[in-house]
């Protein structure tokens, strides 16, 4: 049912670009994260300065068992 929800681009030369993931689990399908522009975006970040998201320690949109909650989150939100 959900075989467009994961996706790996084994040739990126940052594959994968997170090291907290196994590269089997590793979902390439957020590249972009749609949920950075939250202020709540339920993963883990850091501000810098109080104003920028630093996303690098966070796996959410990378795993690939999260594809359901990121769409949830954005319907609940649009």
């Amino acid at each position: 049912m959900y075989n467009h929800a994961f996706f790996q681009n084994k040739d990126c030369e940052f594959f994968p670009c997170h090291d907290n993931i196994e590269k089997e689990d590793f979902n390439c399908i957020f590249c972009y994260c749609p949920l950075y522009c939250f202020e709540d975006c339920g993963g883990e970040y850091n501000l810098i300065n109080n104003k920028i998201k630093d996303c690098s320690n966070c796996s959410l949109p990378h795993h690939k068992k999260n594809y359901k909650q990121i769409v949830k989150i954005l319907k609940e939100r649009y």
